[in-house]
């Protein structure tokens, strides 16, 4: 198993999906090894971020290496009637088409066992909001590039009070030009200023310390 943890956090995805399946075929439980190794596969990938020793393309490998090693795993944990920690609905907001740090949160997340809605780039607020009452999620995540987008956010937020769910969820943004200050000013609860410091808060909002 920790060759496994070690293939994840090198990004060597063929041989993460390769080590998956023998260990599968050879008995091992599905939720151990999501619980005991992958997810703190990526959790170290996250702290050696966030430490400056690894790097957005390390994270990037890294992260594609566990989707990939997901793919797998997926049908047997639901077969197992495992189910995720929590649900998240994330995506770009309208008007910017960016999706970098977007993936990376979404893989992030994925990595720490939450169901991801990923609604993808140039996301209106409706698509939110109805996206928001159809899932039912307990987070939901806004990316932007751009500080010309990055204004939506609070066009979304004000769309999402408008509609009365704003007490159902807890919302997060992230991105290049997001501040606390920007968080502070439009409304929403947690500023991420990268995909581990956003799985991080949607953690802690799923185990009630947010």
């Amino acid at each position: 198993m920790e060759q496994l943890k070690e293939l994840i956090m090198k990004g060597n995805a063929k041989e993460t999906v390769e080590r998956v399946r023998k260990l599968l075929e050879g008995g091992s439980d599905p939720g151990g090894l999501l619980q005991e190794v992958m997810i703190p596969a990526m959790d170290e990938v996250g702290d050696l971020f966030q430490k400056g020793e690894y790097f957005v393309p390390e994270m990037l490998v890294a992260a594609r290496a566990m989707q990939q090693g997901l793919t797998v795993l997926k049908p047997r944990l639901v077969a197992s009637g495992i189910e995720p920690i929590g649900k998240v609905i994330i995506g770009t907001v309208k008007g910017d088409l960016h999706d970098i740090g977007k993936n990376l949160a979404v893989m992030a997340l994925e990595g720490a066992g939450f169901e991801v809605i990923d609604l993808g780039t140039d996301v209106a607020p409706e698509r939110f909001i109805d996206a928001i009452k159809e899932h039912k999620p307990q987070v939901i995540g806004m990316s932007a590039l751009l500080t010309t987008t990055m204004l939506a956010m609070k066009d979304t937020i004000k769309a999402i009070e408008d509609a009365g769910i704003r007490g159902q969820i807890k919302i997060m943004i992230g991105g290049a030009p997001i501040r606390q200050e920007f968080c502070d000013e439009v409304g929403a609860d947690f500023f991420a200023p990268d995909s581990t410091a956003g799985r991080n808060y949607a953690r802690n909002v799923v185990t009630g310390e947010a």
